[in-house]
């Protein structure tokens, strides 16, 4: 009797082994691309170019400031506030958290959230000078300026431009019905990354574990590599058919 174990993979000719791929997840869905609206991105770059003029008309250069995780929206209102109480709003102008809109995938659900573009960091427009510095340095949850110590060095207007700018597409976005070729959501996973080790627990190699090395975040499935018959072999799987280990 012939038995058939020619799974379609590629044959190494130098060593004669094979290289197989399994393929354990449900026929894709058809996706059906949304209609794309030109007057929104012919609004998004209107947008932007408004942003350019602005960033170019106002005073001051622009600085980083570095502070504890989770803290940026209060850093925030705490320089603005310091700048107000201690007359240093001539010197201090504006403070920015940069944002950008994303959907998170948790569970097999979306969730659309609004999300920090620098986890850490607060965006200040300001003056540098002795007395700005530490207003800024000592506000609470600050723990200082990118760069040097002392003497930090501005962004350019193009790093700020390209930091402000996820927050400037998602807020013409928002406001048009349709759906834009620019300023798309980002989806990610949350609940797996890359490199992570897993469990199959649906599927004919129930119980196998193994090592995701990419994620497709549009239909929601992975590859993994998993040990098949002693050899590492590359397998696609739905989130459904994994867990963490």
């Amino acid at each position: 009797v012939e038995i058939n174990l020619d799974f379609f993979g590629n044959i190494d000719e130098s060593t004669g082994e094979v290289e197989v791929q399994v393929d354990l997840s449900e026929p894709e869905e058809e996706i059906v691309p949304e209609p794309v609206d030109l007057e929104v991105d012919q609004a998004i770059e209107a947008a932007l170019s408004e942003l350019r003029n602005e960033l170019r008309s106002k005073d001051g250069d622009w600085y980083v400031v570095h502070t504890y995780s989770g803290m940026e929206n209060r850093v925030k209102q705490n320089i603005d506030s310091r700048a107000r109480t201690l007359n240093m709003e001539g010197s201090i102008f504006e403070t920015v958290v940069p944002t950008e809109d994303a959907v998170e995938l948790r569970k097999g659900e979306r969730k659309q959230v609004t999300r920090n573009v620098l986890p850490g960091y607060v965006l200040v427009r300001m003056d540098l000078t002795d007395d700005s510095w530490q207003v800024v340095r000592h506000t609470p949850s600050v723990t200082g300026f990118v760069g040097h110590a002392n003497n930090p060095v501005p962004l350019s207007l193009d790093e700020v431009e390209r930091m402000l700018t996820p927050s400037v597409e998602a807020r013409v976005v928002a406001t048009s019905p349709k759906q834009s070729s620019r300023g798309k959501k980002k989806i990610e996973v949350v609940d797996f990354a890359v490199g992570e080790s897993i469990t199959v627990v649906d599927g004919p190699f129930s119980g196998v574990h193994g090592t995701i090395t990419e994620i497709n975040t549009s239909n929601q499935r992975l590859k993994a590599n998993v040990e098949i018959m002693g050899r590492e072999t590359p397998v696609d799987l739905t989130f459904t058919q994994i867990k963490k280990i």
